[in-house]
């Protein structure tokens, strides 16, 4: 990665926006490549996986956790970051790369403190996890779904809103504020990403994300003193090797190397989870080939369900053409099913279903959050 040009000329050693965009791209897919894996294995031993994947984030981030406070302590960066060739340094006053490069090493003064490392984890752990536990629970408030078609949800214009002060409590004032805002705020911090996006490609800021210049460090490509570095770290490895070949010394080695070697081997195993799950994806969507070399089973196919009758009661169907509502009688509109299976008009179904809770051709009991919108 350090013979990659740069866009418009500049050091060297300052990495493209698309380097950089490439590495936060692999970190992004790390999570939900690891959460793949453990539901495919929670599924065969749900008894010690299935708590693991209900608290997956905290899993996450407990594992990430290790995995970058190791990277930052070896190497001076991410996980991500030394995969594609970039390393952190702290920002110095004054630019001194050529002298630096002629005399040889890393300078003391750009290496990376307890401080500098406590605060990069800070950002590469915490604040995404903290992200990811934001976007879970508004999911469960209903993300972008209207709050009337979700479970225990009322609409305060029904006349049943009387019954049910929902918004009279401080948490539900609080969570509806925070289903109101998340998207707003969400999507400002994108935007803030993106302008910072914007100013390092155009070179208006030596930073590409804000919080690197809140603790003064950026990124920068590895050098010659970063390889030489690296190669005498491997010697010095290669020199602890015990100068005699029994069985004991072999054990303590291992014992005593793993971890490190564990750790490193992530730089390959991890990508390559990444690719073997997106693979498996592609696999088994309905336009892989693997779809064409699945044999049908034997026997005659499943029928489909008998269909309901109409209630005496209920709405009569008889003489009513293809693609009529029950209830106004006109073409359908915006067709919605019921659970029952008969189809009307979302504008017809829906009120009906809120004031009587059931359809209104075989009275099975209905909700409104049981609508569902087809394609006929």
């Amino acid at each position: 990665m350090e013979f990659v040009g740069d866009i418009g000329g500049g050091s060297p050693y300052k990495p493209s926006l698309f380097e950089l965009i490439a590495q936060d791209q692999l970190r992004d897919l790390l999570q939900p490549a690891l959460k793949y894996v453990l539901s495919v294995f929670a599924q065969r031993s749900p008894r010690y996986l299935l708590r693991l994947v209900n608290r997956h984030e905290e899993f996450y981030a407990v594992i990430m956790l290790f995995v970058e406070r190791h990277y930052l302590r070896e190497h001076g960066a991410s996980f991500s970051e030394h995969f594609y060739g970039l390393k952190r340094r702290r920002k110095p006053v004054i630019e001194t790369e050529r002298a630096n490069a002629a005399v040889g090493g890393i300078p003391q003064h750009e290496k990376l403190r307890k401080i500098d490392m406590f605060q990069s984890l800070m950002f590469l752990v915490g604040v995404p996890y903290i992200r990811a536990k934001a976007q879970d629970y508004y999911e469960q408030l209903g993300g972008g779904v209207d709050s009337d078609l979700m479970v225990g949800s009322i609409n305060p214009f029904s006349p049943t809103a009387d019954k049910y002060c929902i918004y009279q409590t401080v948490g539900n004032r609080l969570r509806h504020a925070f289903k109101s805002l998340y998207p707003w705020v969400n999507s400002g911090y994108e935007l803030w990403l993106l302008a910072y996006n914007v100013g390092y490609l155009f070179d208006k800021t030596p930073f590409y994300r804000p919080w690197l210049s809140w603790i003064g460090v950026d990124l920068r490509r590895l050098g010659p003193g970063d390889y030489r570095l690296m190669d005498a770290k491997a010697q010095a490895a290669a020199q602890k090797l015990p100068s005699r070949n029994t069985i004991l010394a072999v054990i303590r080695r291992l014992i005593l190397t793993s971890p490190r070697i564990l750790l490193d081997s992530l730089k390959f195993l991890l990508p390559l989870s990444i690719f073997f799950v997106k693979f498996l994806e592609w696999w088994y969507s309905p336009s892989s080939p693997a779809r064409s070399l699945v044999t049908a089973p034997k026997g005659p196919p499943i029928p489909p369900p008998r269909v309901l009758p109409p209630h005496p009661k209920g709405l009569s169907i008889e003489g009513l053409k293809y693609g009529t509502c029950p209830i106004c009688h006109n073409a359908i509109e915006n067709a919605t099913a019921l659970p029952s299976g008969y189809v009307f008009c979302y504008k017809c179904a829906h009120p009906y279903v809120e004031e009587h809770r059931k359809c209104p051709v075989t009275l099975l009991p209905a909700r409104v959050w049981q609508l569902r919108k087809v394609l006929i």
